[in-house]
């Protein structure tokens, strides 16, 4: 009777797809169903541990397990870390928690792939959750999931001096906050079946420090067999700020604020100091460059990393990888260095791009920065206008700081790579406050940081902040990264692209340039050659000035 189909359709409308209580290794948890539409649900889990609170300066523990069922349906605090500005600390030493967000279609999902995102911050900030306006999290994976048909993971670990102060030595081995991201990885590698995942398909993703500690745990061997494929968005670990050459010195400089000697006594003193004084001590102090102030990141500690990044890259192999920038990274960074970049009225002084230059050039001496300043106004002609050298000036803090590193770890991972499939890309689209506010000339491309908005599908979340043209912008990187986390081929995978993206190979190294209207023709190839032979292979052949007496 039409009364029963009636009542059959509506049962069917109304039946939710729904994990309910999930056995993980740590006792049962349950998160909150959501609904997204027609056949359409969610479970987000937020806040399931996958470490105890960690001792100072150890590596991460198991977390011994709970009893009953831990209700996971909030954002746990941050770990401790300093404000924005420095001044203050704000989150917890327990901070080793996990969210998880996993779409269901017409039944609950089986076998899905993982996607796990590490955030970025100068291993000094970030959170699991990420920036928070308006309830509304940066990153929630619910777009991502949804769009992409893939289980979303984010996770915290620790930062700043609790994360990553080292003596270089075995008291004070450095890399914890490296430690917690693999603990949390392997967490999930164990784990995530039990909430429909695929722990055979494990896809890392991060952004910046975040995009580095990407490249640091397909680096380290303590990962062998549990990640699949991985996406370093704008930082890698050969970026010139991934590995403290130095760490003593930092460790030596913390202590003395802290009131600590800096002899043998000093790991002990360290331990047991406050750790709200610790991570205060570690803020950086704003020098010129900048990039001379982000002092606390990854060590060589014949450990987590047995050798240099670059001589660790057999480990990547089986990996496919995607590696990126946006195409004006360094204005964030430039600008702070350069402040006149982003006055249209005023001139930049080509004295500033030179000191800027030098400061990056230092182990070559005079000829260095000459060198690097006839590459950088080669094409300038005889009397350069006043966007040419401020464009200059935003393309070496670009060049030096993402550009080049991120071309240097393609390369080494095309090399090394048996089964590992490797692609390259750039995020050309113009940032959306670009002549509209300052600090924003109108010739601003991608700043960085441009890409977390699109990747985490905020012009759908927040459509009023955004163009229409911002939406397909976001569908297209979604579809890419999703694609990529199923099949290793970011072509393919049941999400439609505009632009077949091909892979990044010797000779003639391809890639894809990303923006809202791009198509076939935005596939370029050999990503600013010139620049890239100049940072790698010709400054480094440049003799070493003599050391005067």
């Amino acid at each position: 009777s039409i009364v029963a189909k009636y009542l059959l359709l509506l049962h069917l409308f109304l039946s939710r797809a729904e994990l309910g209580v999930v056995y993980t290794e740590g006792g049962m948890v349950e998160g909150q169903n959501i609904r997204l539409g027609y056949r359409r649900h969610m479970d987000v889990f937020k806040g399931i541990p996958f470490g105890d609170i960690p001792g100072r300066f150890e590596k991460p523990k198991p977390h011994p397990g709970w009893d009953g069922v831990l209700k996971a349906k909030e954002y746990k605090p941050r770990c401790l870390q300093l404000n924005l500005i420095m001044t203050d600390t704000r989150g917890s030493e327990d901070c080793l928690y996990l969210n998880i967000w996993v779409p269901h279609r017409e039944a609950v999902s089986t076998n899905l792939p993982v996607m796990v995102w590490l955030y970025g911050g100068a291993f000094l900030w970030g959170g699991s959750m990420g920036a928070n306006f308006l309830d509304n999290y940066l990153y929630d994976g619910q777009e991502i999931a949804d769009r992409g048909d893939v289980i979303v993971v984010t996770l915290g670990y620790r930062v700043g001096a609790l994360g990553f102060l080292s003596t270089g030595e075995s008291d004070l081995p450095g890399n914890y906050g490296l430690w917690d991201q693999q603990a949390a990885i392997a967490w999930v590698h164990r784990n995530i079946r039990s909430f429909g995942g695929d722990p055979n398909n494990i896809t890392l993703f991060g952004e910046s420090a975040g995009g580095a500690s990407v490249s640091f745990q397909t680096l380290t061997p303590h990962n062998k067999g549990m990640i699949r494929r991985a996406i370093s968005q704008s930082g890698v670990a050969l970026c010139p700020w991934g590995v403290i050459k130095n760490p003593r010195r930092i460790a030596e400089e913390v202590a003395l604020k802290v009131d600590c000697p800096t002899d043998s006594r000093m790991a002990t003193c360290l331990k047991m100091t406050d750790p709200v004084r610790l991570t205060l001590a570690g803020s950086v102090s704003m020098e010129n460059p900048l990039l001379e102030s982000l002092v606390l990141s990854a060590v060589v500690d014949g450990d987590f990393l047995p050798d240099d990044p670059s001589n660790l890259y057999n480990n990547t192999a089986e990996i496919d990888y995607i590696a990126g920038v946006n195409d004006m990274d360094g204005h964030l960074f430039t600008a702070m260095d350069i402040p006149s970049i982003n006055s249209m009225l005023v001139d930049t002084p080509i004295d500033d791009l030179k000191t800027l230059l030098s400061s990056y050039t230092k182990d070559k001496g005079k000829a260095g920065m000459e060198n690097a300043f006839a590459t950088y106004s080669a094409n300038w002609g005889t009397n350069p206008d006043r966007e040419t050298i401020k464009k200059t000036a935003v393309a070496i803090g670009t060049d030096y700081i993402f550009l080049v590193p991120t071309q240097a770890a393609l390369y080494l991972h095309d090399k090394h790579a048996t089964t590992g499939r490797t692609y390259s890309y750039v995020l050309s689209e113009p940032n959306r406050m670009g002549g509209l506010v300052t600090p924003y000339p109108d010739w601003m491309g991608a700043d960085h940081a441009d890409d977390l908005q699109y990747v985490f599908g905020k012009p759908f979340t927040t459509p009023l902040g955004y163009w229409p043209r911002h939406r397909d912008l976001s569908r297209y990187m979604i579809a890419y990264w999703t694609n990529f986390a199923k099949t290793g081929d970011p072509n393919q995978g049941g999400s439609a692209v505009p632009a077949k993206w091909p892979q990044f190979q010797n000779g003639g190294e391809r890639y894809l340039e990303i923006r809202n209207d791009m198509d076939d023709s935005f596939v370029h190839i050999d990503m600013r050659l010139r620049y890239v032979y100049f940072w790698t292979s010709f400054l480094p052949s440049l003799p070493d000035p003599i050391k005067s007496e």
